[in-house]
């Protein structure tokens, strides 16, 4: 009796796999809170504050990922984050107004943007669920919402077991 090769499906399947590891952002990311630069923890004196901004050393915010706020419910000017911004453009990687949790979104947002939608035109495609990194929902959200109109169908999970989450009509 002729035994019958062992044929991996998986690999022969025509499933496209996308593993959002491949696009976590790069950086650290950290937040830069200006409530201790505010006058009796409400006010900001643009004086004050200028002074701050030159006398600070942004070259310690190289190559990070920055979200500038305020941690306190004082009213800011608008001013005051753009001067915050330019002086950190020189170093950081990237800035932004809001929490970490905004900035982690736009950067998620930035990569999910990389992606060419149209190279999954038709096709069949599974986004990985597991891995490493820890990967927000968020981001696997914007990956369906980019690939919907394009993709045949979309998958989540590993190749071997998916769970369906679109098939375009036919």
């Amino acid at each position: 009796m002729k035994e019958e090769p062992i044929v991996n499906r998986v690999a022969r399947s025509p499933l496209v796999s996308i593993d959002l590891q491949e696009f976590y952002p790069e950086g650290e990311c950290v937040w830069l809170d200006i409530a201790p630069q505010l006058f009796q923890g409400m006010v900001l004196r643009e004086k004050d504050f200028r002074e701050y901004v030159k006398s600070e050393d942004w070259s310690r915010y190289e190559g990070k990922n920055v979200a500038v706020g305020c941690s306190t419910d004082a009213i800011v000017p608008v001013w005051a984050y753009m001067l915050l911004a330019t002086s950190l453009a020189p170093y950081a990687r990237y800035v932004t107004y809001g929490t970490l949790e905004d900035l982690q979104r736009e950067l998620w947002q930035q990569q999910i943007d990389t992606i060419t939608p149209q190279a999954y035109q038709d096709k069949k495609v599974v986004v990985k669920g597991c891995g490493e990194k820890p990967i927000p929902e968020y981001a696997f959200t914007l990956l369906a919402a980019r690939l919907q109109p394009y993709v045949s169908s979309l998958m989540y999970g590993e190749p071997c077991s998916t769970v369906p989450i679109y098939k375009r009509k036919k």
